[in-house]
């Protein structure tokens, strides 16, 4: 049962890593402060609105997996 739940937790962090990965680079660091307007109202379209939608399903999972696998 525990060595089921270990593979699951691993594929769901190599999903996660993959889907962090993936994704568009969002600014420029700190060189948003003097005038990146663009990053903060800039439409999320396509791939990389599914791509935030499975990083933040992965990330709830990968939360609520490690959680379970340390009170088993």
């Amino acid at each position: 049962m525990v060595t089921a739940l270990m593979v699951i937790q691993f594929v769901i962090s190599l999903a996660l890593i993959i889907a962090v990965v993936l994704q568009e680079s969002k600014g420029e660091g700190l060189g948003s402060i003097g005038g990146g307007a663009q990053l903060f109202f800039g439409n999320v379209k396509g791939i990389d609105h599914t791509l935030e939608q499975a990083t933040k399903y992965l990330a709830i999972a990968f939360m609520i997996m490690s959680l379970i696998l340390t009170f088993i």
